[in-house]
């Protein structure tokens, strides 16, 4: 579907002009800036509705809303953009959660104007990446965010916030290297002109080492987004010391342009080398849930023990992709919708109980559930809702990955049977750490004064942005349909492509 009017660069642009007009606002307070950076994520969000709404079909599979125009024509970089039901999903989940995190972001007082600026250019980046049909705007995009990201660490974060910026910049600019050249060799190889669109490049062949190579390029630049063991360790040292609005950005939806490069590129575009290794990225899947989730268990930080949780939970997604069935595809899609929402809730709650107890520590913490019952009952639903439990969204799409690795036909009954034991540990093990967090938070010896003044309860903006968090949570549990229809046929797209391979 070709439309007159450039939505996608219009929804790409719009939070960055906004955000370069923050320096000209009235220098009286922080509140114009918090109430007009709202609202720009707001109009954001609603012209991504509207977009959604009316110019896009649910049940067309091609890219839609396509917009080209040349940029650098002598290495044949342009500017494409288009949508189907994978990139759809995802630009909603990013309005969604950004707008929700932008109000979290408001106890912060200090440099607010290049804060709120930050976070509209990496909302802008990140919109950018998940409509990019040109896979060199791609890594533009992909790039992009590097920046924000290293700025709100820096100069937000905790006492180890150095050190977790520099050590998230080394591993993004390490796995930017492959994808680059990974990119290039995509884009320039063969014969003819050199294209670097996804469209064409859907009709290029390559010798099977090289494809293999090409793989691996995009899989290790994505084991560090999504990410997958052994690129992990970046991700708890940030979320440990980001603030926690920041967090809601960076397990919402920075973890995600992980996976989503997973399906778009390897395994839209690299079939035969996706099939090849699409056992060992469904093992290593397996390992990296109970793994992650023996380590949470350990982890006396409140935040530490929700970001290895995180890392636990995109195992599901690694799992679902290699799986090369409707349901494990489904299931991860699913996967990352669910984690971005229930992820940014966790942080938050996380947040909020760190600006009423002044501590991550869970030793530090107890009994505070009579004082903040508010807390308590949020706290302890998304806890549920993490866990897997029926009736939420990340049941439905652990249950769609489970039913993929069973149902897929390529693969021996051995190594099925393997992973539905691992991640069947896995889910037993979330049960453990997120039980055991929520006792020690709020259970057991009440180690704050309940005349503190700090220990008051949630308020109506921070009851709000969770209740916001928890609707599509109980719709995507209760009808799942309701979102799965989004991209449902661009998989079946995509799993036509593996007919010959599977049969």
């Amino acid at each position: 579907m070709i439309s007159n009017v450039p939505w996608l660069t219009a929804i790409v642009c719009f939070p960055i002009v906004s955000g370069l007009m923050i320096p000209f606002l009235p220098r009286n307070g922080n509140r114009v800036i918090r109430w007009y950076t709202l609202s720009i994520c707001i109009l954001e969000f609603s012209l991504i509705t509207y977009i959604f709404y009316r110019h896009f079909q649910v049940d067309n599979q091609s890219i839609q809303l396509s917009e080209t125009s040349k940029w650098i024509d002598s290495i044949h970089f342009h500017w494409a953009l288009g949508i189907d039901g994978l990139s759809m999903s995802l630009v909603l989940l990013t309005g969604f959660v950004t707008t929700l995190a932008t109000p979290a972001a408001w106890p912060i007082t200090r440099n607010t104007r290049l804060f709120y600026f930050l976070m509209l250019l990496l909302y802008g980046g990140q919109i950018g990446l998940f409509v990019s049909r040109d896979i060199l705007l791609f890594f533009f995009m992909w790039e992009l965010e590097l920046i924000p990201v290293y700025l709100l660490l820096c100069l937000w974060g905790g006492k180890k916030r150095l050190y977790s910026a520099t050590k998230f910049v080394l591993y993004t600019a390490g796995g930017s290297i492959f994808l680059l050249v990974a990119i290039l060799t995509m884009g320039f190889s063969g014969s003819g002109i050199p294209s670097f669109d996804i469209q064409d490049l859907m009709f290029k062949s390559y010798p099977l080492s090289l494809e293999l190579l090409i793989y691996m390029g995009f899989l290790i630049a994505y084991a560090v987004k999504l990410p997958i063991i052994p690129c992990h360790t970046w991700l708890p040292d940030t979320h440990g010391e980001a603030h926690y609005s920041t967090c809601m950005l960076l397990a919402g939806i920075l973890l995600k342009m992980g996976g989503y490069g997973l399906i778009r590129i390897n395994l839209e575009l690299l079939t035969h080398a996706h099939f090849l290794l699409s056992s060992g990225i469904m093992l290593i899947g397996g390992i990296q849930i109970v793994y992650a989730s023996l380590i949470s268990i350990s982890q006396h930080n409140l935040k530490r023990r929700i970001a290895y949780s995180s890392i636990s939970h995109m195992g599901f997604v690694s799992i679902g992709i290699g799986s090369l069935t409707d349901a494990g595809i489904n299931g991860a899609m699913l996967q990352m919708i669910s984690h971005g929402l229930i992820g940014a809730a966790l942080f938050f709650l996380a947040g909020s109980c760190y600006d009423r107890t002044r501590s991550y520590l869970l030793d530090q913490l107890g009994g505070i559930a009579i004082s903040m019952p508010k807390l308590f009952v949020m706290f302890s639903t998304f806890s549920m809702a993490s866990l897997a439990l029926p009736g939420m969204s990340g049941f439905v799409s652990e249950l769609l990955v489970f039913l993929g690795v069973i149902t897929a036909k390529q693969y021996s009954f051995c190594l099925k049977t393997g992973i539905t034991v691992l991640s069947a540990i896995g889910t037993i093990l979330t049960s453990i750490y997120l039980l055991s967090m929520l006792r020690r938070i709020f259970y057991g010896y009440k180690l704050f004064d309940r005349s503190n003044p700090y220990l008051i309860d949630l308020g109506p903006r921070e009851l709000f942005t969770l209740i916001c968090l928890l609707l599509p949570i109980l719709g995507i549990g209760s009808y799942p349909s309701l979102i799965l229809s989004i991209w449902d046929d661009k998989v079946l797209s995509i799993l036509y492509l593996y007919s010959n391979l599977i049969n």
